[in-house]
């Protein structure tokens, strides 16, 4: 049963880096792209959109790393578990993001 509370934390935290650039992109005004957009991850939804969508993945992750189980931080399969989620959902982010935004092919000024 071990194995399914750290398959837990493992998408809770991909939901909580999820929720950072959409929650950050909302508070600071900007568009950014989201899953309710044209075309949907591509296109850009407006920053109260985007702020909704973090803070919706905010509650999931708290769920799903607070709720299930006994999340530890200090117990190094648990903190396995929710850094490779944020690892791997970062990683997608970086590239698919990366092609809107320049991120991908960086140009020196």
């Amino acid at each position: 049963m071990n194995w399914l509370h750290d398959i837990s934390y493992l998408f809770g935290g991909a939901f909580l880096a999820n929720a950072i650039p959409h929650f950050v992109s909302g508070a600071m005004g900007r568009p950014f792209q989201s899953p309710f957009a044209k075309p949907s991850g591509q296109g850009l939804s407006s920053s109260t959109v985007n702020l909704l969508w973090g803070f919706a993945n905010l509650v999931i992750a708290y769920f799903l790393m607070v709720r299930v189980g006994d999340f530890d931080l200090r117990a190094a399969d648990q903190a396995a578990a929710a850094g490779a989620g944020l690892l791997l959902i970062g990683l997608f982010s970086a590239r698919h993001f990366g092609r809107f935004h320049g991120g991908n092919t960086p140009t020196a000024p």
